[in-house]
């Protein structure tokens, strides 16, 4: 199976991280992400992330450092989430279109929302970094 390549943002700003809640319908409906989207031929994963984040939310962002890839094998498909550093200027979220719902919550807030299964190392990850 291929592995689709995902550029995911820990998009971050004034000490909060942005998630997005699936929505109905969807494969992992309900669940939560951190937001991104699939590559398309001949862009960077930086640059997916940028594009994915301004078509999805109206968000732009400056795209930082890569801080963890992560392969997960779902039923419907075999991905790597690519998870990036992210910041924005802004808690305003013009548009929302491929989500439930999104917010801005506290990294140890994080744990209390159900999570994909693959993001859940990444965020796991990042908490345990913020406390090392």
């Amino acid at each position: 199976m291929v592995q689709k390549q995902i550029a995911a943002g820990i998009i971050l700003h004034a000490g909060k991280i942005l998630i997005g809640q699936r929505k109905k319908g969807k494969d992992l409906e309900f669940l939560w992400e951190l937001p991104g989207g699939k590559l398309e031929q001949g862009e960077t994963l930086q640059d997916c992330l940028k594009r994915e984040l301004m078509e999805e939310m109206g968000l732009e962002v400056k795209v930082g450092s890569l801080f963890m890839q992560k392969a997960y094998d779902y039923d419907f498909g075999s991905f790597v989430i690519n998870a990036f550093f992210a910041e924005t200027k802004s808690f305003d979220i013009p548009k929302i279109c491929e989500h439930e719902q999104v917010l801005w919550v506290y990294p140890k807030e994080l744990l209390k929302y159900e999570f994909s299964p693959a993001d859940v190392p990444i965020i796991k990850a990042y908490i345990n970094s913020l406390e090392a």
